[in-house]
């Protein structure tokens, strides 16, 4: 049996200020680096330590990885971070702030987009700044690997070639590994391990912000086990965590 931890990165500065941020370069909030460090000393005191982690190349998710390597004294552990992980890119949403944005299209139109498999919100232009063949980052990624958009079945399909290629060879070997990445590319690769169907893959929560969860895998790479290693929530989080939800219940009512 091996375990896998999984971490989605600390609240952003715009997760605070409730913008999508998709693969906008964005940092830690004080609050974010707070739930990192949190998180690094939940993990620590269940005794886990790591032989190699892998990341995005977004800030919030390698800043998360930092923080929590430091909190465990495994600075010069090797990272690996890939554009795979990245968080889905919301397409002409990115930068918008939410309420706006159910303001403007709907709270059912903007749900849809976040949570149906197959539907890509609004789509770039490839001359608009936040399309990414404008970062330096992705100058050596074909222009076919670069969204203007993604549905969720994108996000998947690109997670699983990381984890098939690169991850899953680590544990095979006896590795340890520490995967910190975003909401929408870890709900890719845990519904992979739980193996949900592509249909429910979207019904299926994204982890919360700074929340480690530890998967026990079988011999075939399939979960066998899941566990959550909670953080307490704020009262700011609780409540909108809450206020989400009664939304969700109204428009899917």
């Amino acid at each position: 049996m091996s375990k896998l931890v999984m971490l989605r990165h600390g609240r952003s500065v715009w997760n605070e200020a409730r913008r999508f941020a998709g693969w906008a370069d964005v940092e830690l909030s004080a609050e974010g680096r707070d739930e990192a460090a949190k998180a690094g000393r939940l993990i620590k005191a269940h005794g886990l330590t790591f032989d190699v982690c892998f990341t995005s190349v977004l800030r919030r998710a390698s800043e998360t990885l930092d923080i929590v390597l430091e909190t465990l004294g495994q600075q010069e552990l090797p990272a690996h971070r890939s554009w795979r992980l990245n968080e889905r890119h919301y397409g002409a949403l990115e930068g918008l702030n939410r309420g706006e944005t159910d303001k403007r299209f709907g709270r059912a139109q903007v749900l849809s987009w976040q949570n149906e498999f197959d539907l890509p919100p609004p789509l770039l232009s490839a001359d608009d700044e936040r399309y990414p063949g404008h970062d330096p980052r992705y100058a050596d990624l074909p222009h076919s690997e670069l969204p203007l958009g993604e549905t969720i079945r994108a996000v998947r399909k690109r997670v699983l070639p990381l984890w098939e290629e690169r991850i899953v060879p680590e544990i095979r070997a006896g590795k340890r590994v520490l995967i910190v990445a975003h909401g929408n590319s870890l709900r890719a690769l845990s519904t992979h391990l739980d193996g949900v169907a592509e249909a429910e893959v979207g019904k299926v929560r994204r982890p919360l912000t700074g929340e480690p969860f530890v998967y026990e895998l079988d011999q075939a790479m399939r979960a066998v086990g899941r566990s959550y290693f909670r953080q307490p929530l704020t009262i700011k989080r609780l409540a909108q965590i809450a206020v989400d939800e009664l939304k969700r219940r109204v428009v899917t009512a």
